[in-house]
């Protein structure tokens, strides 16, 4: 099964979609990047209202097109902030083992277009004969309304399916111990980088780091609820032939390497790459574990000097030819996302925290430039929450 995370902003979404006769065409943008998945950012934020879609037009559906919010013409309205509860009513979110057919009509004998997976979301537009015509990623069409819940059942079950994140604003920000401006610092976070939030109030979030749990001002962060959405046929298609594609350059690589080179664990002899995975993914594992023991700097990117825990990644990765950013959250997004998390993790892949980034090495276990205390060492790869594991080779 496959599942994507993405971002939905609601307040941005543009779209013209026509159904004419058995078919549908469809024209959206938003103004969020897309993934090199294939998904499409969508962001729900607070003061957000992801609007209901009218239909007009004698022969056939046509849904209007909504504009950026920066593009209207100013209107007086009583009401000037959309509760997050109100916005989430807006949901359609599957409710299934598996995953529910998105389908070109109200029927059983419409076409697939798509498949919206379990506690995946998309975008209410109408309800037609039992069916949910909904709007998720890049797919528009038809979920059989049994299989879903919206309104008000959306709601509870949105919190319990998204994930909620911080996206830092600020240069460099203080995570401190405390709700307070005098409270001791924990940790620094660099600017873009995106924390998992665990309570908030009207002027405090409360974030995951990799110090620990630490509060961090509303006034130096961006808020947003992330979901999963639903993957096209076409996508799904194109997936499965990158995957197989990636996996063929693996193995050539990988051979290509193994006969010039071996990777060296002397500084980690106690540790050793374990599991399935290619020969280039345990390369990769194998080269990082030599670091352990060296020094963690902030903003640093030498495996020998220091670095941080996104400069760990990038450098690691540069070694073998390929280039990563230096930030924990753009790390979230590089290569392919390996389907069931933790348990189809193998070595080499990257795997992302609330603020972090570390590098599989099998069994359960990572190798990370942690903090300054411990510098780089190898801990349980479920020492805390993973937001996303991604696999470059």
């Amino acid at each position: 099964m496959f599942r994507r995370t993405v971002k939905v902003a609601s307040a941005v979404l543009a779209a013209a979609i026509v159904f004419n006769g058995m078919g549908i065409s469809a024209d959206a943008a938003t103004t969020s990047s897309v993934l090199p998945s294939g998904g499409v950012a969508l962001a729900i934020s607070n003061g957000n209202k992801l609007e209901n879609i009218t239909s007009s037009g004698s022969s056939g559906i046509e849904i209007q097109s909504i504009v950026a919010a920066e593009d209207l013409p100013e209107v007086e309205t009583a009401e000037e902030e959309v509760s997050e509860e109100e916005t989430f009513k807006n949901l359609v979110i599957a409710d299934v083992n598996n995953y529910v057919n998105i389908r070109s009509l109200p029927s059983e004998d419409g076409e697939i277009v798509g498949k919206l997976y379990d506690d995946s979301v998309g975008t209410f537009i109408q309800e037609e004969d039992g069916w949910y015509l909904i709007q998720s990623g890049s797919v528009t069409g038809y979920v059989k309304a049994e299989f879903c819940v919206t309104g008000d059942e959306a709601v509870e079950l949105a919190r319990q399916v998204g994930t909620r994140i911080a996206t830092v604003t600020t240069t460099t920000l203080k995570v401190r111990t405390e709700p307070s401006l005098d409270a001791p610092v924990l940790g620094l976070v660099p600017i873009d980088d995106e924390l998992l939030v665990l309570d908030e109030n009207d002027e405090w979030v409360n974030v995951d780091v990799e110090e620990g749990i630490g509060w961090v001002s509303k006034e130096y962060v961006t808020l947003h609820t992330e979901f999963v959405e639903a993957e096209s046929k076409e996508e799904e298609e194109a997936r499965l032939a990158k995957e197989e594609a990636e996996r063929q350059k693996a193995r050539e690589a990988a051979a290509a390497k193994a006969a010039s080179e071996s990777a060296s664990s002397s500084a980690a002899a106690t540790v050793t790459v374990s599991g399935e995975g290619s020969e280039m993914g345990k390369a990769v594992a194998e080269y990082a574990l030599q670091f352990v023991g060296n020094p963690y700097v902030y903003g640093g990117s030498s495996l020998t000097n220091g670095t941080d825990c996104s400069g760990f990644v990038m450098s690691v990765y540069a070694n073998f030819g390929v280039s990563l950013p230096h930030s924990s959250s753009a790390d979230r997004n590089q290569g392919s996302a390996v389907e069931g998390g933790l348990e189809n993790a193998q070595p080499g892949d990257i795997i992302c925290y609330s603020g972090h980034v570390a590098l599989y090495i099998g069994d359960g276990q990572i190798v990370h430039a942690s903090t300054a205390k411990t510098g780089i060492i190898v801990s349980s790869a479920s020492y805390k929450k993973v937001l996303a594991v991604r696999r470059i080779f």
